[in-house]
Order: C-alpha cells, then structure tokens, then sequence
C-alpha cells in the first residue's frame, strides 16, 4: 500500500498509510541504488513484513532541513534573542524560492521590542509583502492556519528563533520541549532532535532541527537572481546581473529607496559567495 514517511529515527521509518502507522525498515536496494528515504516521502510499504518497497517520484526536496515533498516552508524568523538576521532570512527565502516552495516568513519575539525597532519589523512586513511573499507574526495563529490549510508545511530558521514554541501554539497537545536562549552564546539550544511531521488540522506541519551553516552551492547566479523576485526587471541588458552593469533598473530603485537596501546588498553577498563556494555559519 502507499503511505508517507512522517519520521525517521535511525534506521526505523515511521510511514501512515490508509490510517495505520507501520514502523517499517527500507530494503537493502535503496542502499546500492544511492537512494535515501526522507521524510515526506511517498512510499510504497509491505505492510505485513514492514518494509519500504519503493520511493515514488518527489516534487522538491530541501536539504537543510532534509524534507521532501513540501509545500509550504514558514521561515521563523526572531526579531530578539537570536537578534533579526535579515541575510539569514534571504538566504533561505533563495533556496525556498529557487525550490518551487512557498513561503511564509513569521517575526518571531516582536513582545521584546522597543517601539522603535517594532516598527522596523512592520516596514520590513509591509516590504516582503509588496513584493509578493506572504509575512506575518507569531501571534497571527488563525491568520496562519488558513494560509496552510490542507499543506505540507516545513518549519526553519535559526536555531532559538521558535519554531517548537509556534507548534506548540497551534497545538498546545504536542506538547514539544522548548529551552531559553543561551546568554554565553547569544543563541539557541537545540530541542529538535529530527525532522518529524505532525497533523494539524487538514495540514501536515514538519517540525525541524536548527543548523549551524548554510549555503548556496547547489544554486547558480542566475538562480540567485531569479529567486529575488523584485528584481525581475527589464534593464538595459537582457542578461543584467545587477552588479557593475550600466543603466540597471534594480540598481536605479534600489537608489530610490523602493528595493530594500539590505536586499540588494544581501544579493551581492550571495554572489560573492558563490564565486569562492564560501559556507555561512550561524
């Protein structure tokens, strides 16, 4: 029968499949055919023996978290303690965009602001939402649950930023473990020990460990470019990159103040990046 994979710890597959769940193993073929299970696969199972018998075709697959088949990834992004980290933020709305997935950036913490530095995280909303990505905070619940009704969801950011914690909001039975943030360190302890998917409603929400580095290897420039969605503009030069490029449309708004400056610059960095292959720590 067919069923998803909805955790994996070590080498036993938690697969549900017409109802059921079977705790199944994979086949050694998978193995000798440089093929791994993840979680978010569709798979055909022996329920009976339980084992994974076949992997059918994914629709995408994010490596950081490993999660396959998603729909939707919400992007927990802290606003304090982790403090805001905006090229984090566009970093991973590269890989999410570049991936076919939509997402949802969620400001996380907004209670520990000052009344100056809320309405820096209302600008940067309004922004991210003018440019066609849905944005809002932790404490817009319903808001959320209908955006995600009837998806597969990923969970990710920063280590910290509260993704248990947001779980634990839209079901408060999961009851999932939550720590403070780290003052030695001035960031999160890790909670999530694997990725695993819990049902919420008509959704099926991924739950993910933080990471601690992140890069665009996998991306080239022109994928870059085409994931900053603001910046599909008609410049003088068809193939513009909006670097050093003369008479660019992008490098005009972002003088003009109507391309967020931190955008761009987080454009150039990713370039940059690429050029010497460079992995980002957090």
């Amino acid at each position: 029968m067919q069923g998803k994979i909805t955790r994996i710890i070590s080498n036993l597959y938690t697969v549900e499949a017409e109802g059921q769940i079977y705790e199944c193993r994979a086949r050694g073929k998978f193995y000798h055919d440089g093929l791994t299970p993840l979680v978010g696969d569709l798979v055909i199972i022996d329920a009976d023996n339980k084992y994974i018998l076949e992997l059918k075709p994914r629709k995408n697959v994010l490596l950081r978290p490993t999660i396959a088949n998603i729909d939707m990834a919400v992007i927990i992004t802290s606003t304090k303690q982790p403090n805001l980290d905006l090229n984090l933020l566009d970093r991973l709305l590269c890989i999410i965009i570049h991936n076919k997935i939509e997402p949802i950036i969620c400001f996380t913490k907004i209670d520990l602001l000052s009344f100056k530095d809320k309405k820096i995280i209302k600008n940067l909303i309004k922004y991210y939402r003018k440019i066609g990505i849905k944005c809002l905070t932790n404490n817009d619940i319903r808001k959320l649950t209908k955006m995600i009704k009837d998806k597969t969801v990923v969970l990710t950011g920063q280590t910290g930023a509260g993704k248990s914690t947001l779980l634990n909001k839209l079901d408060n039975s999961l009851n999932l473990a939550t720590q403070p943030i780290s003052k030695a360190l001035g960031r999160g302890k890790h909670t999530t020990r694997h990725v695993e998917l819990f049902k919420y409603k008509t959704s099926l929400i991924a739950d993910t460990p933080g990471f601690s580095a992140l890069d665009l290897k996998e991306l080239t420039k022109e994928d870059i470019k085409n994931s900053f969605l603001e910046f599909n503009l008609s410049c003088e030069f068809k193939d513009c990159m909006h670097q050093e490029e003369k008479n660019c449309e992008v490098k005009k708004l972002v003088g003009a103040g109507d391309i967020l400056t931190s955008r761009y610059q987080n454009y150039l960095k990713f370039m940059e990046d690429l050029n010497g292959n460079k992995r980002i720590n957090y």
